[in-house]
């Protein structure tokens, strides 16, 4: 974003000229980033860009071309969360970030590809078929936001935003060597984000730096009203500038460094956390006692959240209606058989019986009481380390329909990053390296809750001393 910014005004690029290019990168682009792509209304914006940068507007945002998530709003443009119930769903209303972002005046492209409904975690549940990983087209993009990392990765716009239900900006952010921000809860509005499972969901910003990072992050943080579950408070600009780390504690828990996690990821994080200690961080090991548990606690909260949420796509109101029915019972069960794959069926399912009488106490309270012991964990972590560093996910990016047919396996993927969503706290996946066949490693930060400052700082500091987030795959089209 920022080398944009300067060649709008520096080298006289038109935002227009940006904006068309990106519209034509995203006709020829073989990686299915997009579901909707709204021309008309991204040749407005930039023109409208173009005449305040000439008026010497110094707004780094001016014209700038971003992507939202298919499951965030956006005001007369259809928002689908990739799933056949809601293929026919126009919003009358931008979500809260998105209302931003137009304030900032940014160029909204599109929507991206994801997993539908934002459960998955390699964007192959999609409703228009998957996306594909810019680095290597049989590989997945990881999930749920893949379209959005994919987007960015490749060149197809600035930056976009994505959510992050259990790692789905993060996972894909390091399948795709770029870096994704995991907000504070409560710091973003989830406003017109179109909920999954609404204690552990998160808006939050994706891009090549954690500068551009900071940047959107700036743009979209804040409190709102319209969600009860945004935080009143003052918020300060995260600074453009590296977080000095001399003094800074980084802890390393020995339970990421635990069986599972490849050899290739392993030595490039640890490469990465030795960076850090260069430049005068001081390394501390801590202890996660609870974190075996994060996986198991999060698919029974998240399923059972989610199965209510969806609960309301029944046909009656909006979206896909069955047609093949006889009474009110049987519309429901034709319109929500078609209208949801099998991952949302499942994790419906799932969360059903763990709500269900008679399993409520034995599933979904023990779930909270242990997500409790996880927050209190990490609270007592952040007494003696001002940052967690470990990695972002146990594997590079695997092959496409890879793990399809094996959800646990899949599930277990997300053992780093399902933590910050279990405890709210904030979490930055940046390049670390890449595996022996060119495939990129990211590696996670995890800071106190509304300490994005120092999670950007530290990303920005490594990011100035290595050149890891530089590289674009072979193939990029600008």
């Amino acid at each position: 974003m920022l080398d944009i910014a300067r060649r709008f005004r520096v080298d006289n690029i038109s935002p227009l000229d940006i904006t068309e290019e990106i519209l034509q990168g995203i006709k020829q682009d073989p990686l299915n980033a997009y579901i909707t792509v709204d021309e008309t209304g991204a040749r407005n914006a930039a023109k409208e860009a173009e005449e305040e940068i000439r008026q010497g507007s110094d707004n780094l945002l001016l014209g700038v071309p971003v992507a939202i998530k298919d499951n965030i709003c956006t005001k007369g443009v259809s928002t689908t969360c990739a799933s056949n119930i809601l293929s026919n769903f126009v919003p009358t209303y931008d979500a809260h970030v998105v209302e931003k972002l137009k304030n900032s005046g940014v160029v909204i492209v599109g929507k991206t590809n994801m997993d539908e409904f934002a459960m998955g975690s390699t964007t192959t549940t999609s409703k228009i078929g998957p996306t594909k990983n810019p680095w290597d087209i049989t590989k997945t993009p990881g999930g749920s936001s893949g379209g959005s990392a994919a987007a960015v990765a490749a060149d197809l716009c600035a930056a976009s935003l994505g959510s992050d239900t259990g790692g789905s900006i993060r996972q894909p952010a390091s399948f795709c060597g770029i870096t994704g921000l995991k907000p504070t809860y409560g710091s973003v509005s989830r406003f017109g984000l179109v909920a999954f499972a609404s204690s552990l969901d998160q808006i939050g910003p994706m891009a090549r730096s954690a500068r551009d990072v900071a940047i959107l992050y700036n743009a979209v943080k804040g409190y709102d009203p319209k969600d009860s579950t945004s935080v009143a408070m003052k918020y300060q600009p995260t600074s453009l500038d590296g977080l000095d780390m001399r003094g800074i504690r980084v802890g390393v828990p020995g339970a990421f460094f635990g069986e599972g996690l490849s050899t290739d990821v392993e030595k490039a994080v640890k490469d990465g956390i030795s960076v850090f200690k260069e430049l005068g961080a001081e390394i501390v090991d801590i202890d996660l006692a609870y974190i075996r548990y994060g996986v198991a606690v999060y698919y029974i909260v998240a399923t059972a959240e989610a199965s209510s949420n969806l609960a309301r796509y029944d046909g009656v109101r909006y979206g896909l209606r069955g047609n093949n029915a006889d009474d009110l019972i049987d519309m429901y069960i034709d319109t929500r058989s078609s209208g949801f794959n099998i991952e949302v069926k499942r994790r419906i399912m799932l969360g059903t019986y763990g709500l269900s009488a008679g399993y409520y106490d034995q599933y979904y309270r023990k779930a909270s009481q242990v997500r409790t012991l996880i927050i209190q964990d990490f609270a007592k972590a952040f007494e003696v380390c001002d940052i967690i560093i470990g990695p972002t996910t146990p594997t590079p990016a695997f092959g496409l329909y890879e793990m399809i047919d094996d959800p646990l396996s899949l599930y277990l993927l997300d053992i780093y990053t399902i933590p910050a969503n279990l405890t709210g706290l904030p979490a930055l996946s940046i390049p670390c390296g890449f595996t022996k066949e060119g495939l990129p490693i990211g590696m996670q930060l995890m800071a106190p809750a509304f300490r994005e400052d120092i999670l950007l700082g530290a990303g920005i500091s490594f990011q100035d001393h290595t050149r890891f987030h530089e590289k674009r795959p072979q193939w990029n089209m600008m």
